[in-house]
């Protein structure tokens, strides 16, 4: 008999399968009480210089995670409930499919070693056959591990923009609040890469579990069976103390991918916002040539982008190194001495008496057991790796919830800024409103807007006015006016919804009835026809009864009907940011006051671009159609058109008075004083500028006179 036959035959000994499985335990239990023992003599000392490393399935990370996958799983007979089923379906038959596999090529080696052509040929075919669906269930497994990634992003999204857009959140969690500095990012790259790790890490363990159960069931069995020889199920124990080993050491050399992840990206999102502003503001930097400054601050932060980034590569290296070798060496060890124990030590001769002494069932049963525990020690491994890709997760979790947390408070109207906090009782000069509580009491009204004791108030804590109290009603036109940056548009704002009210009593018309045209009216993507009916969509419009003849009798109204010929018509579509002249935006935006119109118009500068006798037409046109007109400006010809003044004096105070004529005579003698105080105040500049030029025009003289 040969060697190989020999040790063959030893393997596959019922009375050494028995010792074997003794000893495994006795070598199992041992190593345990060493451990006891040594961690017993030699404790760990807490310590002092290092934070405490943060578990990563704790309750915080438990409690985003199952408030998120409720948004994405809404119910059990919900879409993405039947995609996981499926998914787990097709994983499951993957299994069962390596099973199948594992035993045929056990077959295979056997008729090798019986060296039957016939039953190899056919053995042989079988594999090829088995290989069709073993690469369609592959596939299915990619196709549905990204489809459900696919299904939570687009639940997760949809819910998001949801919150996100409902009650002026997207204005508020940007203007009013200073924790979720880079929406954007929140709501595009860290929902995808959120769902994407969940659904890869649903794969990456659900199909580890699956083999480990079914597998281990399955040499279970082999090990009860003395035709599949014993070599497998006897060191169970001993598998079971490398891999829990192999966990624990794993786990406490494991940095903090997690908060390391999450770092990466805050420091994507500033970058990206830092990108965003150049954008935005281009032509301004252009002109003050600030493009060394914008290239400074925006090479620093992708220096520190890449060092992050580094930084993770850096701490994977030995991390990846450790795991390798406990994984690809330790464990590939253990499975040689579990296989190696066996034969070593067994010296039973029983199955000598069959015609080929055996070897090719014993060979078979090896082979089978073989492959079995080499698939359940990579779905081990599988398990093993994927500590650092929930780490990860937690840090995408983290940034997820966070944002869904901060836009529930905003949209309750928590906000939380940078300002500092002052008592009841404060001094205008110098110091700031306390914004951390609002008390304010906001009532909706038939028409008319009243202030009670309404302090007008900046999100930053900067005063406008201490107490407001006036009362507009409809036809009562208010000219607004003050001193430069005073605050003039915040009590748009207020009315508008977009500031709180901290204090006092607000009584307001619903906001539909309420329409604002800034200085720079905003342009939506579109149609002609869409920056005409803005907010509303053409599906809008049809609802209301509007037909595009109306819309060209608003556009006479503003003198913009020459726009549709030139444009090519209403379905025309341009970036009309850019095509439309700042006359003609702001035109445009008078354009919706007519086709929405409102009980007021919060009209914000929104004729400085136009010429003045346009601007009268127009003005005259809203008072006719029974619009209320609220506007800020400087422009003397627009007092006419309006019955009260609203005047700030830009230190805390403000004067609500008819505008009759001896108002209209004081306020052009409080510009014209205005205008003198600044004259006088460059007397001195001209005077030296007139001795100069005196100066120069005598040796000018000289010159030519000699």
């Amino acid at each position: 008999m040969s060697v190989q036959s020999k040790l063959l035959t030893l393997a596959f000994d019922p009375k050494f399968r028995r010792r074997a499985k003794i000893g495994s335990i006795a070598i199992g239990a041992l190593a345990v009480l060493l451990s006891i023992h040594y961690q017993l003599k030699h404790p760990k000392k807490p310590s002092l210089s290092k934070k405490p490393r943060k578990a990563v399935f704790d309750k915080d990370f438990l409690k985003q995670l199952r408030y998120l996958f409720k948004i994405m799983i809404p119910g059990l007979f919900s879409k993405e409930a039947g995609v996981i089923f499926i998914h787990s379906c097709i994983l499951m038959l993957r299994t069962f499919l390596s099973i199948y596999v594992a035993a045929l090529e056990g077959r295979i080696i056997k008729a090798i070693v019986q060296r039957d052509v016939l039953k190899f040929a056919y053995q042989l075919g079988k594999w090829l056959l088995v290989a069709v669906p073993a690469t369609f269930i592959n596939s299915m497994i990619r196709f549905f591990e990204s489809y459900l990634g696919l299904s939570f992003k687009t639940r997760l999204t949809n819910y998001a923009y949801k919150k996100y857009f409902a009650n002026q959140v997207y204005y508020r969690v940007s203007n009013l609040d200073n924790r979720l500095l880079n929406a954007d990012q929140c709501l595009t790259e860290d929902i995808t890469m959120f769902c994407s790790s969940v659904a890869h890490l649903y794969s990456h363990l659900t199909k580890p579990v699956f083999d480990i159960l079914l597998i281990s069931f399955t040499l279970i069995k082999y090990a009860q069976r003395r035709e599949a020889g014993g070599t497998v199920g006897s060191p169970i124990i001993l598998a079971g103390i490398v891999v829990f080993g192999t966990a624990q050491i794993l786990k406490a050399i494991s940095p903090r991918f997690g908060d390391m992840v999450a770092e990466e990206a805050n420091r994507k999102g500033h970058l990206r916002y830092l990108h965003s502003r150049v954008i935005a503001n281009a032509e301004e930097i252009a002109f003050y040539g600030g493009h060394e400054a914008e290239h400074s601050l925006l090479s620093t932060a992708f220096r520190k982008l890449n060092e992050q980034t580094q930084l993770i590569y850096k701490k994977r290296i030995p991390y990846i190194m450790i795991e390798q070798f406990l994984m690809k060496y330790v464990w590939s060890g253990t499975g040689m001495t579990m296989i190696a124990i066996p034969i070593l030590f067994s010296n039973s001769e029983k199955l000598d008496a069959e015609p080929d002494g055996g070897v090719s069932e014993r060979t078979r049963g090896f082979a089978t057991a073989k492959n079995l525990l080499y698939s359940c020690a990579d779905a081990a491994e599988r398990l093993m790796t994927s500590y650092k890709e929930i780490t990860e997760l937690a840090g995408y979790t983290s940034r997820v919830y966070n944002m869904f947390d901060v836009i529930d408070e905003v949209t309750e109207g928590r906000y939380k800024k940078n300002t500092v906090n002052m008592p009841d009782s404060f001094e205008l000069e110098g110091e700031k409103f306390d914004t951390s509580s609002i008390n304010g009491i906001v009532e909706t009204s038939d028409g008319n807007i009243e202030l009670t004791r309404v302090p007008i108030v900046t999100p930053n804590g900067d005063v406008i006015v201490k107490e407001m109290t006036i009362k507009i009603t409809p036809g009562t036109h208010i000219l607004i006016t003050g001193p430069n940056g005073c605050g003039k548009s915040s009590l748009f704002r207020i009315l508008g919804g977009l500031w709180p009210v901290y204090r006092g009593n607000l009584k307001r018309p619903a906001i539909s009835q309420m329409y604002y045209i800034p200085q720079r009216p905003y342009m939506t993507l579109g149609t002609l026809r869409d920056q005409v009916i803005y907010p509303d969509t053409v599906v809008d419009m049809r609802r209301k009864g509007r037909t595009e003849s109306e819309l060209l009798d608003i556009l006479k109204i503003v003198h913009l009907v020459h726009i549709v010929e030139r444009e090519g018509g209403w379905d025309a579509q341009n970036d009309w940011m850019d095509v439309l002249s700042g006359g003609e935006k702001q035109r445009m935006g008078l354009a919706r006051v007519f086709y929405h119109s409102p009980q007021y118009a919060l009209l914000d500068e929104c004729t400085s671009a136009v010429s003045i006798d346009v601007e009268d037409k127009i003005y005259s046109a809203i008072k006719d159609a029974g619009i209320t007109l609220l506007t800020v400006t400087h422009r003397p010809t627009l007092w006419k058109f309006h019955t009260h003044l609203l005047k700030y004096d830009g230190e805390g105070s403000y004067k609500f008075t008819h505008m009759d004529t001896s108002a209209n005579q004081r306020l052009s003698f409080a510009d014209e004083k205005a205008e003198v105080e600044r004259k006088l105040q460059e007397m001195p500049r001209l005077k030296q500028r007139l001795q100069e030029l005196r100066k120069a025009l005598d040796e000018e003289n000289s010159s030519d006179s000699s």
